[in-house]
């Protein structure tokens, strides 16, 4: 796949809710992701580890009120979404979220991500 088509790919995962679905079949197996610096987990390496942070974070959600991803921005090997959800924690209550999200695609699979956001 190219990066736009698994851009758009991504993207039509996380607008059906279906996060874990984008990572067994857009992630490689040596992706790398970034969280802000001060965040837990803020590098975590390989699809496995990935898939259990990305498990991890649902684990500690009582709802999800709304979300919204953008289309896609694509440049070369890269590409960016904004992330917006508005989510209510177990353990800390409800909370605005609003990021922007760089990955990386290199043999069609996305092999690098980060994410932008305010700690708050």
């Amino acid at each position: 796949m190219t990066t736009k088509e698994v851009a758009n790919k991504l993207v039509q995962y996380c607008r059906e809710g279906k996060n874990v679905d984008a990572i067994n079949e857009l992630y490689a197996d040596n992706i790398v992701s970034k969280e802000m610096e001060g965040a837990p987990r803020n590098v975590t390496k390989g699809k496995a580890d990935v898939l259990a942070k990305t498990v991890e974070w649902y684990s500690s959600v009582e709802e999800i009120h709304s979300g919204e991803i953008s289309d896609p921005l694509v440049a070369g090997s890269h590409f960016t979404v904004t992330m917006d959800m508005d989510v209510t924690y177990k353990k800390s209550g409800r909370m605005p979220m609003s990021e922007i999200a760089v990955f990386e695609v290199k043999d069609g699979k996305i092999v690098a991500e980060q994410f932008y956001y305010n700690m708050g």
